[in-house]
């Protein structure tokens, strides 16, 4: 069975409260080996880690997103910092800019983001990063911090914008969304992309795929994104799941496979 690793997942979500032990025992079936649990807010740096620590083989990082700029509040980024030298987390993250969900605190976004990168660079440690409709101010922001890396989940730029990025050591994370028959545009780029730039991932429990369109996303769904990928490219499934889990192992410093 190939072995997976979903670099970008919510298990912490409360939608997962009342079955999340289920949903890991599926995903585990489903060659799940390892789980990225990416926090969005403060309030719920407590949740990711606990959640976290209950399941093995799980593992978190820490950020503030750019759609919840109401949640946030000052004296966030000190505690974030706290957070990051205590809890020793395999990322900054989730973080980036949204400028789709609101343009308004772009400003604020982009202070936001901006000392997250530098907090990511001081610890030595990726960034999980959300760009929608900001790709280009993200790069922006990233080129001031050398050697910095990290994934931009859910990847929605250009192939332009993605050789800059691989070329400042980032990686993509390809999801649900690829699965969708009008996504063509993903379509066309994931070709033109290193292997060894790919991960996968689920955002569970939002973006499923194609199969399960409608309903909660979760881990296990990560084959039928893996699939759909292998045949693109042309990929024996095996081969793809071992290069995006090598990948996904070197960026967060994961433990390897047994």
């Amino acid at each position: 069975m190939p072995k997976f690793i979903d670099s970008h997942c919510h298990l912490d979500d409360p939608r997962f409260d009342a079955d999340r032990d289920t949903v890991w025992r599926r995903a585990r079936r489903a060659g799940v080996e390892r789980l990225v649990i990416p926090a969005t807010a403060r309030a719920s740096w407590p949740r990711t880690r606990d959640v976290a620590s209950r399941h093995s083989r799980a593992f978190p990082a820490y950020g503030l997103h750019p759609m919840f700029m109401a949640r946030h509040q000052s004296g966030d980024l000190d505690e974030l910092e706290s957070w990051l030298a205590r809890e020793q987390p395999v990322a900054v993250g989730e973080c980036g800019l949204d400028y789709y969900s609101d343009r308004d605190s772009k400003k604020q976004q982009l202070e936001l983001f901006d000392a997250q990168l530098a907090l990511a660079q001081q610890h030595r440690l990726p960034v999980i990063v959300h760009a929608r409709k900001a790709v280009e101010d993200a790069i922006g922001l990233i080129r001031r911090y050398p050697g910095l890396r990290g994934v931009f989940h859910s990847y929605s730029g250009s192939a332009e914008q993605a050789r800059r990025l691989v070329d400042l050591g980032f990686l993509f994370g390809i999801g649900g969304p690829y699965t969708w028959e009008r996504s063509r545009k993903l379509h066309a780029l994931l070709p033109r992309l290193p292997l060894d730039s790919l991960l996968l991932e689920t955002d569970a429990p939002d973006q499923p795929d194609e199969r399960h369109r409608g309903t909660r996303n979760e881990p296990a769904f990560i084959e039928d994104i893996a699939r759909s990928i292998a045949h693109r490219l042309d990929l024996p499934l095996d081969r793809l799941a071992e290069i995006t889990s090598r990948n996904a192992i070197s960026l967060f410093s994961l433990p390897a496979f047994g």
